[in-house]
Protein backbone atom coordinates (compact mmCIF):
# COMPACT_ATOMS: atom_id res chain seq x y z
CA UNK A 1 0.00 0.00 0.00
CA UNK A 2 0.99 3.37 -1.06
CA UNK A 3 1.44 6.12 1.61
CA UNK A 4 1.70 9.81 0.55
CA UNK A 5 3.49 11.87 2.72
CA UNK A 6 4.23 15.79 2.78
CA UNK A 7 8.15 16.00 2.13
CA UNK A 8 10.11 17.54 5.19
CA UNK A 9 13.40 19.12 5.49
CA UNK A 10 14.08 15.69 7.44
CA UNK A 11 13.96 14.41 3.83
CA UNK A 12 15.92 16.21 1.37
CA UNK A 13 19.14 14.51 1.95
CA UNK A 14 17.43 11.12 1.14
CA UNK A 15 15.81 12.71 -1.74
CA UNK A 16 19.05 14.54 -3.16
CA UNK A 17 20.71 10.98 -3.09
CA UNK A 18 18.12 9.86 -5.46
CA UNK A 19 18.27 13.03 -7.83
CA UNK A 20 22.07 12.40 -7.84
CA UNK A 21 21.69 8.46 -8.89
CA UNK A 22 19.20 9.43 -11.27
CA UNK A 23 19.85 12.11 -13.29
CA UNK A 24 23.30 13.42 -14.91
CA UNK A 25 22.15 16.94 -13.76
CA UNK A 26 20.23 16.83 -10.95
CA UNK A 27 18.50 19.29 -8.59
CA UNK A 28 20.31 20.14 -5.37
CA UNK A 29 19.29 19.54 -1.99
CA UNK A 30 18.90 23.40 -1.86
CA UNK A 31 17.06 22.86 -4.53
CA UNK A 32 14.65 21.21 -2.92
CA UNK A 33 14.57 22.92 0.14
CA UNK A 34 13.72 26.08 -1.52
CA UNK A 35 11.09 24.70 -2.70
CA UNK A 36 9.87 23.49 0.66
CA UNK A 37 10.33 27.15 2.08
CA UNK A 38 8.72 28.44 -0.90
CA UNK A 39 5.54 26.30 0.16
CA UNK A 40 5.32 23.94 -3.24
CA UNK A 41 3.57 20.71 -2.93
CA UNK A 42 6.04 18.52 -2.21
CA UNK A 43 5.23 14.76 -1.85
CA UNK A 44 6.96 11.54 -0.45
CA UNK A 45 5.60 7.93 -2.28
CA UNK A 46 6.14 5.38 0.70
CA UNK A 47 5.76 2.01 0.64
CA UNK A 48 7.08 -0.93 3.62
CA UNK A 49 9.11 2.09 5.03
CA UNK A 50 10.84 2.83 1.92
CA UNK A 51 10.36 6.38 -0.28
CA UNK A 52 9.43 5.04 -4.19
CA UNK A 53 8.93 8.30 -5.63
CA UNK A 54 8.73 12.46 -5.10
CA UNK A 55 7.04 15.55 -6.54
CA UNK A 56 7.11 18.98 -6.41
CA UNK A 57 4.61 21.08 -7.29
CA UNK A 58 4.09 24.63 -7.93
CA UNK A 59 0.29 25.91 -8.07
CA UNK A 60 -0.34 29.62 -8.81
CA UNK A 61 -4.05 30.37 -9.16
CA UNK A 62 -5.90 27.61 -11.46
CA UNK A 63 -2.46 26.39 -12.67
CA UNK A 64 -0.01 23.90 -11.53
CA UNK A 65 3.37 23.50 -12.70
CA UNK A 66 5.31 20.09 -12.23
CA UNK A 67 8.63 21.16 -11.34
CA UNK A 68 10.17 17.39 -10.43
CA UNK A 69 8.70 13.46 -10.42
CA UNK A 70 10.62 11.04 -9.72
CA UNK A 71 11.52 7.33 -9.46
CA UNK A 72 14.50 5.55 -7.50
CA UNK A 73 16.36 3.37 -10.35
CA UNK A 74 15.23 0.40 -8.19
CA UNK A 75 11.38 0.93 -8.39
CA UNK A 76 11.34 2.13 -11.91
CA UNK A 77 9.14 0.13 -14.50
CA UNK A 78 6.87 -0.69 -11.34
CA UNK A 79 3.78 1.84 -11.23
CA UNK A 80 5.40 3.82 -9.46
CA UNK A 81 5.47 7.39 -11.34
CA UNK A 82 1.85 6.31 -13.07
CA UNK A 83 0.42 6.34 -8.78
CA UNK A 84 2.35 9.64 -7.78
CA UNK A 85 0.89 11.39 -11.12
CA UNK A 86 -2.44 10.14 -10.45
CA UNK A 87 -1.98 11.56 -7.04
CA UNK A 88 -0.93 14.79 -7.82
CA UNK A 89 -3.57 14.92 -10.69
CA UNK A 90 -6.09 14.25 -7.90
CA UNK A 91 -4.73 16.65 -5.49
CA UNK A 92 -4.68 19.26 -8.32
CA UNK A 93 -8.92 18.52 -9.08
CA UNK A 94 -8.77 18.79 -5.51
CA UNK A 95 -7.46 22.52 -5.60
CA UNK A 96 -9.51 23.54 -8.46
CA UNK A 97 -6.26 23.65 -11.16
CA UNK A 98 -7.73 23.62 -14.54
CA UNK A 99 -4.32 23.30 -16.25
CA UNK A 100 -1.38 21.30 -15.39
CA UNK A 101 1.98 21.85 -17.02
CA UNK A 102 5.27 20.09 -17.09
CA UNK A 103 8.57 20.06 -18.97
CA UNK A 104 10.55 17.36 -20.11
CA UNK A 105 13.49 15.86 -22.17
CA UNK A 106 13.00 15.00 -25.63
CA UNK A 107 15.07 12.35 -24.59
CA UNK A 108 12.91 10.84 -22.05
CA UNK A 109 10.52 8.96 -23.73
CA UNK A 110 9.25 6.84 -20.71
CA UNK A 111 8.77 10.19 -19.20
CA UNK A 112 6.55 11.46 -22.36
CA UNK A 113 4.63 8.02 -22.21
CA UNK A 114 3.78 7.92 -19.02
CA UNK A 115 2.68 12.22 -19.47
CA UNK A 116 0.89 11.28 -22.61
CA UNK A 117 -1.18 8.24 -20.70
CA UNK A 118 -2.20 10.76 -18.25
CA UNK A 119 -3.77 13.08 -20.83
CA UNK A 120 -0.74 15.18 -21.36
CA UNK A 121 -0.27 16.84 -24.75
CA UNK A 122 2.80 18.60 -26.24
CA UNK A 123 1.91 22.65 -26.60
CA UNK A 124 5.58 23.91 -26.90
CA UNK A 125 9.32 23.88 -26.73
CA UNK A 126 11.38 25.57 -24.71
CA UNK A 127 14.54 26.34 -26.30
CA UNK A 128 18.03 25.38 -24.40
CA UNK A 129 15.92 25.00 -21.34
CA UNK A 130 18.06 22.14 -19.74
CA UNK A 131 22.15 21.79 -19.01
CA UNK A 132 23.36 18.91 -21.31
CA UNK A 133 26.51 17.71 -22.09
CA UNK A 134 28.39 19.88 -24.38
CA UNK A 135 25.85 22.89 -23.89
CA UNK A 136 22.38 23.21 -23.61
CA UNK A 137 18.63 21.05 -24.35
CA UNK A 138 15.25 21.91 -25.33
CA UNK A 139 12.16 21.18 -23.55
CA UNK A 140 9.08 19.96 -24.78
CA UNK A 141 6.32 21.48 -22.49
CA UNK A 142 3.26 19.46 -22.14
CA UNK A 143 -0.10 20.34 -20.18
CA UNK A 144 -3.34 18.39 -19.29
CA UNK A 145 -6.83 19.70 -17.85
CA UNK A 146 -6.82 17.66 -14.58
Amino acid sequence: MIRYEPMTVADLDAVAAVEQAVYPFPWSRGNFADSLAAGHGAWLAQEHGRMTAYAVTMQVLDEAHLLNLTVPPEHQRHGRGTAMLTHLLELARQAGVRRMLLEVRPGNLPGQALYRRHGFVEIGRRRDYYPAHGGREDAIVMACEP
